[in-house]
């Protein structure tokens, strides 16, 4: 690219306002812009629409035929890491999840790009791409073209379509009572990508969680006749998991102490790498929370905007911990208590 050498180009996550999941709109602010969208009449055309707007599930779901539902999702973001070629692949990784994250298969991609082609040079941006195709391969997804524009903040992602069988879908709405809670990757990942965005120290593990595909958990849960799930993402577990117990009517009970952290995630939160879009989580959730006597750091970390982050499934699953159970729903309108 004419004009920049590499001295001039600063690390990739300096480009942002914020990192991963973390930039998403504050789930209060984004409920009250969809609010009035919920509803609508159905329009003339092919299918049925199964899963839609009204519980904030993770993805579209609309049955076209007796056993096969198409499964719609995007999901894109700015640079969670600094090197590119992991950012295209967490990326990747975390827009596929929410076809598992729905029961689904992955089928096919097509990637999302904004980039500053006067700051950043375009080979960064075909490493970024190439982290994408290198994800669609292993998930067995087709990455097929896009669509790309010249924005002063890269962003990346992709546009997913999946199919699922209608009769066999994970829903943020089916929850019932007595039911224990799956949590399939540690959480921590949030305060492990701020110390990253502000010291440039490399944490593999959390790199190694953000790229580790979600097939396993969803065939897993599929299998085990699981009705109802979400993954955790920019809303945090608390955040996800009020989302689901609102949907389905239930309360939820998280034993903190069964919650896995990624190795350094105290220590990140000790010494205050905490996003914004964390704060917010929390405060969020607040009114809903019933938290015993846990400290802030605990509901902190709890809250923590994961990216890419694992399933939280209400069934149990061999080879993942048990993290809580769905209880019957409170009167005073509790959602959350933590123990």
């Amino acid at each position: 690219m004419a004009g920049v050498t590499t001295n001039d180009i600063k690390r990739l996550t300096g480009y942002a306002h914020g990192g991963g999941c973390a930039c998403k709109i504050p789930p209060g602010e984004l409920e009250a812009v969809v609010a009035g969208l919920t509803g609508s009449g159905v329009p003339q055309g092919p299918g049925e629409l199964l899963v839609g707007l009204d519980d904030g599930d993770d993805a579209a779901v609309v049955r076209i035929a007796a056993g096969t539902a198409i499964v719609a999702t995007a999901d894109f973001f700015t640079p969670v890491v600094d090197d590119a070629y992991d950012w295209g692949r967490i990326a990747a990784t975390n827009a596929l999840s929410d076809v598992y994250a729905m029961g689904g298969a992955p089928v096919v991609a097509v990637n999302l790009l904004a980039w500053p082609r006067d700051l950043l040079p375009m080979e960064l941006a075909a490493e970024v791409l190439r982290g994408g195709l290198d994800v669609g391969r292993a998930a067995g997804c087709h990455v097929a073209g896009g669509h790309s524009v010249d924005d002063p903040e890269p962003k990346y992602g992709m546009a997913v379509t999946g199919v699922a069988d209608p009769a066999k879908l994970l829903r943020n709405d089916a929850g019932v009572a007595g039911i224990p809670l799956t949590l399939t990757k540690p959480l921590g990942i949030g305060v492990l990508n701020s110390r990253h965005k502000r010291t440039g120290e490399v944490f593999p593990q959390a790199v190694a969680a953000m790229t580790e595909l979600n097939r396993a958990a969803c065939e897993a849960a599929v299998e085990a006749g699981v009705v109802c799930a979400t993954d955790v993402t920019g809303f945090g577990l608390l955040g996800h998991l009020h989302k689901l117990a609102r949907a389905s009517g239930v309360t939820a009970r998280v034993a903190a102490q069964a919650v896995p952290y990624l190795e350094g995630a105290r220590q990140a939160l000790a010494q205050g790498y905490v996003s914004g879009g964390t704060k917010r989580n929390l405060d969020w959730v607040r009114p809903h929370l019933d938290p015993a006597t846990l400290g802030e750091d605990e509901l902190l970390l709890l809250a923590d905007a994961q990216t890419s982050g694992g399933l939280l499934i209400a069934g149990e699953i061999p080879g993942y911990p048990v993290i809580g159970e769905l209880v019957p729903a409170r009167a005073d309108g509790v959602t959350l208590e933590v123990r």
